[in-house]
């Protein structure tokens, strides 16, 4: 957590959970970001959009699901399910009007749960090397015969993780089971907004092939992909941030003209 950050407010879930956030005041259409996996609100990405948004006087909204950052919970009681549950609340409670939605990684799958069960609300999404089916696509294709094994007899399995402390990632059986209940990629998804997916072609997490078949699933027939040929998954660096307000300036200006 960046010391210099002010202390968020909470949103007091009815199942107890404490959900942290920060939040600026502005017009229609809001921006909420979605953080990915293990992630949290004080990344570059979610900083800089809501200077961007504050720059253009639009809303903007960035929490931590539980278990992550500063939000209530445990890391490894969490599941896809639960998760997109808080983005849900986070929109249900602290938003008005509609909203376009800003998923990294993770984030994309669940903005797009979100854009599923409030399609209403939603009026645009920009998703960032988005991963929707990740529990079933893939980590079980990345796990060796020895480590399902020890998923099997354990419930867990750590994998090695490159970012931040390498502490290596603890995936549950629980995630993974769980995540068959959110799969997105399997049949038509009825969603009509305007959407626009950036993916990084070197992605070593993410296939860029992703976001086309986020592209080929979703109803929509506003549809973008940007392929980025030397991005790779994080897409934080400051040419990848300036493309990001691009995009999202473009896609805000896009639904202004509707």
């Amino acid at each position: 957590m960046d010391d210099s950050q002010p202390t968020p407010r909470m949103l007091n879930r009815d199942n107890g959970a404490t959900i942290a956030y920060h939040q600026t005041p502005g017009k229609h259409p809001g921006v909420i970001f979605l953080t990915g996996f293990k992630s949290d609100m004080t990344g570059g990405k979610a900083l800089a959009l809501e200077a961007y948004c504050r720059e253009r006087g639009h809303a903007f909204t960035r929490f931590d699901y539980q278990g992550h950052g500063q939000s209530s919970g445990h890391f490894d009681d969490g599941t896809i399910g639960e998760w997109a549950s808080d983005a849900i609340d986070v929109l249900d409670k602290l938003t008005e009007g509609p909203q376009v939605l800003v998923g990294s990684s993770m984030g994309g799958w669940m903005m797009l749960l979100v854009a599923r069960a409030r399609p209403d609300r939603i009026a645009g999404l920009l998703g960032l090397a988005s991963a929707p089916d990740f529990t079933e696509d893939l980590i079980p294709a990345e796990l060796s015969d020895a480590q399902k094994a020890a998923l099997d007899q354990n419930g867990f399995v750590l994998i090695p993780n490159d970012y931040d402390d390498g502490e290596p990632y603890r995936i549950n059986k629980r995630l993974l089971d769980e995540g068959k209940n959110q799969l997105l990629l399997r049949e038509p998804l009825a969603l009509d907004c305007p959407i626009r997916l950036i993916h990084g072609i070197n992605d070593a997490d993410v296939p860029w092939q992703t976001s086309m078949r986020i592209m080929e699933t979703v109803t929509s027939a506003d549809v973008e992909v940007q392929l980025v040929k030397a991005g790779e998954h994080r897409l934080s660096e400051d040419h990848d941030l300036a493309r990001l307000r691009r995009t999202l300036g473009a896609l805000l200006d896009r639904i202004g003209e509707v």
